[in-house]
C-alpha cells in the first residue's frame, strides 16, 4: 500500500445534522488513488457511484453500490462499520459523501467529483426518498437522534412527510433541507465546491448534462480519474448506467435497500425526472426559492445549477 497522501488542509466548517457527522472524517485514513463523490442529497449520487464503480472495475457487472462504496460521514451504521468497510477494499477506492467542500478534508491526489442539480428536482426527489422509509430506519433515526444532545428530539420530528408542498415549503425555509445544522444545506453545499472549481482534482458535474449526453459526461469522469477502457466495453458501460437498466438491476445494486425504503431499490431509484415540482409547489414557496437562489448565489452559479454546463458553460470558466 502506497503512503497516505499529503494534507493540504483540514475541514474548515464542523457539519453535524441528523443524518450526517464531518468529524466521522477527520480519522479517516486515505490512498493516493481515492476518489470522494460528494454531493448534496438527490443529485445523482449513486448514479455517479455506478459509473465511477464500472470505470474502476473495468465491468458493466451490477455491484452491491453501498457494500462498494464506503460513506464515512453517515451516522446510521454502527460505529466503525463505514472504516471498516473501506480498510477492508483492496480495489480504488470511490467514497461517498453528503458534505460542503470546505467539511472535508483535502488532500493531494485525491480525486473529488461533485455533482449538482437543480435545487427544486433535488427537494422533489428528497421528499419521495424520505416520505418512503421504512418503520425500521426511522426507529433508527430516533435513536441517533435521542442519543445525541444536539438534537434529542427523535421522538417528535417528522422524518418521514407525507405532504410533497409542505415539504417544499420546509426545505426553502432550511428545516427540511439542512436537516439540523444549516451547514449541510443546499446553498452552501453549491458554493463551496463552485468557489474550488478550479482545483485540478476536482470535477463538477450535472445532472442536467448526465441525462442529456451520457456517454460524453462518462468519458468525461474517465478523463478525469484516468481510467482508459476498451472501444468494445463503452457500450456496455453507457447502457448499464442509463436509467432502465439501473431500474431493472436495483436489487443488485442495492441489496439492502428493502431495510431502509418501502419498496427498496425501486422506490431509491425513481423516476430520474426533472421538474416534477411544477403543478406541485406553491408559487410563493418556489418565488421564494428563486428570492435565495439570486441572494445565495452568483449569476453564474445559479445558472450552473439551474441547467448544468452544456447549456450555462464551462464551471472552470465561469466568472464567480
Amino acid at each position: 500500500m502506497n503512503a497516505a497522501p499529503r494534507l493540504i488542509r483540514p475541514a474548515t466548517r464542523h457539519v453535524r445534522n441528523r443524518a450526517f457527522d464531518s468529524t466521522l472524517w477527520d480519522d479517516f485514513p486515505m490512498r493516493p488513488d481515492d476518489i470522494v463523490i460528494s454531493t448534496y442529497p438527490k443529485c445523482g449520487t449513486t448514479w455517479t457511484q455506478r459509473i465511477v464503480g464500472m470505470l474502476v472495475f473495468g465491468s458493466a457487472d451490477p455491484f452491491p453500490v453501498q457494500d462498494s462504496s464506503p460513506w464515512p460521514d453517515f451516522r446510521m451504521p454502527p460505529p466503525g462499520a463505514m472504516l471498516g468497510l473501506a480498510e477492508s477494499q483492496t480495489h480504488r477506492r470511490f467514497l461517498k459523501s453528503h458534505l460542503p467542500f470546505d467539511a472535508l478534508p483535502h488532500y493531494e491526489g485525491v480525486k473529488y467529483i461533485h455533482v449538482a442539480r437543480d435545487g427544486r428536482d433535488a427537494a422533489m426527489s428528497f421528499f419521495n426518498h424520505k416520505s418512503h422509509y421504512t418503520p425500521e430506519s426511522i426507529l433508527r433515526w430516533i435513536e441517533i437522534c435521542n442519543a445525541d444532545p444536539k438534537f434529542g428530539d427523535g421522538d417528535s420530528y417528522d422524518f418521514s412527510p407525507q405532504d410533497p408542498a409542505a415539504h417544499f415549503a420546509g426545505w426553502v425555509d432550511g428545516p427540511e433541507d439542512d436537516q439540523g445544522d444549516p451547514g449541510a444545506g443546499y446553498f452552501v453545499m453549491e458554493n463551496s465546491f463552485w468557489a474550488a472549481r478550479h482545483d485540478p482534482n476536482m470535477l463538477l458535474v450535472h445532472y442536467n448534462d448526465m441525462k442529456a449526453d451520457l456517454a460524453g459526461e462518462m468519458r468525461r469522469i474517465a478523463d478525469f480519474l484516468d481510467i482508459e477502457l476498451s472501444d468494445d466495453l463503452w457500450p456496455q458501460v453507457v447502457e448499464a448506467a442509463g436509467f432502465e437498466a439501473m431500474k431493472g438491476a436495483a436489487k443488485a445494486l442495492m441489496p439492502h435497500a428493502d431495510d431502509i425504503w418501502k419498496g427498496g431499490g425501486n422506490t431509491f431509484i425513481n423516476k430520474g425526472t426533472n421538474r416534477r415540482w411544477e403543478g406541485v409547489c406553491r408559487p410563493e414557496d418556489l418565488a421564494r426559492y428563486d428570492a435565495k437562489v439570486t441572494a445565495e448565489f452568483s449569476p453564474s452559479l445559479a445558472a450552473w445549477c439551474e441547467h448544468g454546463r452544456l447549456v450555462a458553460g464551462d464551471p472552470r470558466a465561469l466568472p464567480d
